[in-house]
């Protein structure tokens, strides 16, 4: 059973914890034949504001960055390198800007790959992220994800942030294997 997730939950300054949080929360994308292609989210990364020299918005407010400074619950996707669109969640209250970027889903692992298997690209951009009528969205099916299976690791890519920034442990995901079979010893949450 499946429960709808709503603006609120995403949009506090606890950046960290809510990327923890996600992992375990489905992204269903409704396919063009009407079909719902759901998969849960195994790792994300963490984005935290102007001074996080890792952040888009680390150079402050721009056309490009504007959506992340939305209140939480909209989608933030962008090209990298010419070559694969990113899709972040942004997270936090208004004006203050965050984003989680979806990193690994069942069965798509890496970024690239995430936007190529459900079929997104920047049409989604600033688009709402809670709502079934984007055609892309966040479920919450009842997983809870115990954070002593949950990895935290540096951030892929983002040496440029210095070493201070591109070397904090806000990369987190789960071996997808350990959920499940936590979840089939337990039920519906792997607690």
């Amino acid at each position: 059973m499946s429960e709808r997730l709503t603006a609120p939950q995403l949009q506090h300054k606890r950046v960290i914890s809510l990327a923890r949080w996600v992992l375990g929360k489905y992204l269903v994308r409704r396919l063009p034949d009407g079909r719902r292609d759901a998969r849960m989210i195994i790792e994300v990364e963490a984005y935290n504001g102007e001074a996080d020299q890792a952040c888009h918005a680390r150079a402050g407010r721009t056309r490009r960055t504007e959506p992340l400074y939305a209140a939480g619950g909209i989608w933030y996707v962008y090209l990298c390198y010419g070559i694969h669109e990113m899709l972040n969640l942004v997270v936090g209250p208004k004006d203050w800007p965050a984003a989680l970027l979806i990193r690994g889903v069942e069965g798509a692992v890496g970024p690239g790959r995430v936007t190529k298997a459900l079929a997104i690209d920047r049409t989604l951009n600033a688009r709402p992220a809670l709502e079934e009528t984007t055609g892309l969205w966040l479920e919450d099916r009842g997983v809870v994800v115990p954070r002593r299976l949950i990895a935290a690791t540096p951030r892929i890519g983002v040496d440029y942030a210095g070493p201070i920034w591109s070397q904090k442990h806000w990369r987190f995901h789960v071996d997808p294997k350990l959920l499940k079979a936590r979840i089939s010893q337990t039920g519906h949450t792997a607690s």
